[in-house]
């Protein structure tokens, strides 16, 4: 029985032409702005999560409060970290290593091209490896970093593409200019999918300090704590400790303590705000579908009288004419929100696309089943909703005054 009403649904819904297109069209962008942000927001958050690079949950990172919020660590300070802060923080019970590290920005040449990006420096001794632990650096062709290392470097995996600004790739054995000064690339780092670090360039601390000036000048220090269970006392006791050495009161903090998932945690916030936006102003055209639906219906049973009449006459029950009307209507939304997953997950493959582009990450686009499932449902529920007035109109309509008009 609802096979025949689906098919006669069907059939009057391609003989009304485009004005059923048009009524699609709410509902069609409601769904294609759900699917296609979900699908995006979900990418971005995984490419911002790859963007930080850290591959342990037990680190904390500790730097200066600045006037700007742009560029590296160290961007815009007043008043620098030094090396005795992490010796000082290193004496926390629950501190394992403070890593001092410089983060800066400089000139890079080859084969005649200059570009500029970003420099870190890594420690020597212990914690030359306990660095390479937390970030995660392995070669993807050379060698790394290892102690005694004066004028050699170590680029980020995107140096080795032929795109990389330099019209040439660079690999283990080239030498480059870097602030006017001649160093070896011994290696090329694995890819990271992270804009930053597959960008950037590893120089041993010493001859990155002597080469940028910096002095006891540090822009950012990397805390590995003893334990994860520690890691918010640790925190405490960093801000704690630093309050001390810079003379401030707890409220007027000169100097930032987070951990990774903090960070994220407010990236993730912001990215569900917009989401959320973005979410109501797509039920608003959803809403402005679901009245194209009950108008469009409405229509319909004033044109269609005297075939109401007629299936009247012949036998057809209230319930029968009501079913048909309502069937049809919930046709409309599912059509519309049918179309509107397949835009949208057109749009997010091609979002996810132009992202792994601009970032040189590898992230897939993330189906998700649930929402696609939902969505349909849901764009048949709305439509069939919107048909029930209609639909009443329909059921209650005299079969001899339907004949007549």
């Amino acid at each position: 029985m609802f096979g025949d009403y689906f098919k006669l649904a069907f059939r009057n819904l391609k003989h009304r032409g485009i004005r059923s297109w048009l009524t699609l069209l709410g509902i069609f962008i409601g769904v294609l702005a759900v699917i296609s942000l979900v699908s995006l927001g979900t990418g971005l958050k995984t490419a911002v999560a790859s963007q930080f690079g850290i591959g342990t949950t037990e680190v904390i990172s500790v730097q200066a409060g600045g006037i700007s919020a742009a560029g590296p660590p160290g961007t815009g300070v007043t008043k620098f970290l030094t090396y005795s802060d992490a010796d000082a923080i290193e004496r926390l019970s629950t501190v394992e290593a403070a890593i001092p590290r410089i983060i800066t920005s400089g000139k890079l040449e080859y084969n005649d091209f200059v570009g500029f990006g970003y420099a870190a420096s890594i420690p020597d001794g212990d914690k030359r490896d306990l660095v390479y632990e937390i970030l995660d650096i392995n070669p993807e062709v050379g060698r790394l970093l290892k102690d005694g290392d004066t004028n050699k470097v170590v680029l980020g995996y995107n140096f080795l593409k032929e795109d990389n600004g330099f019209r040439k790739p660079i690999v283990p054995g080239k030498t480059v200019l870097i602030q006017d000064k001649e160093f070896e690339v011994v290696g090329i780092t694995e890819k990271e999918g992270s804009f930053i670090f597959d960008n950037l360039v590893y120089m041993n601390e010493e001859p990155l300090k002597d080469l940028m000036n910096y002095g006891e000048r540090v822009d950012i220090i990397a805390v590995k704590v003893r334990d994860k269970d520690f890691i918010g006392r640790a925190k405490t006791d960093i801000e704690k400790l630093m309050r001390a050495r810079r003379n401030v009161e707890k409220g007027e903090e000169d100097f930032e303590v987070s951990t990774p998932e903090t960070s994220l945690e407010t990236v993730n916030s912001i990215l569900g705000g917009v989401q959320a936006f973005i979410i109501v102003v797509a039920s608003i055209s959803i809403l402005v579908g679901a009245i194209g639906i009950v108008n469009t219906m409405t229509t319909s049973v004033l044109e269609r009288r005297r075939e109401i009449g007629i299936m009247k006459s012949i036998g057809a029950r209230n319930l029968e004419i009501f079913n048909q009307f309502l069937i049809e209507s919930g046709l409309l939304g599912f059509v519309g929100g049918f179309l509107g997953v397949i835009g949208g997950l057109v749009v997010g493959y091609l979002g996810i696309q132009g992202l792994n582009n601009f970032i040189g990450s590898e992230i897939s686009l993330d189906l998700n089943y649930f929402l696609i499932i939902g969505s349909l449902i849901g764009s048949f529920i709305i439509g069939a909703v919107s048909g029930i007035i209609p639909a009443l109109q329909a059921a209650k309509q005299n079969p001899v005054e339907a004949l007549r008009g």
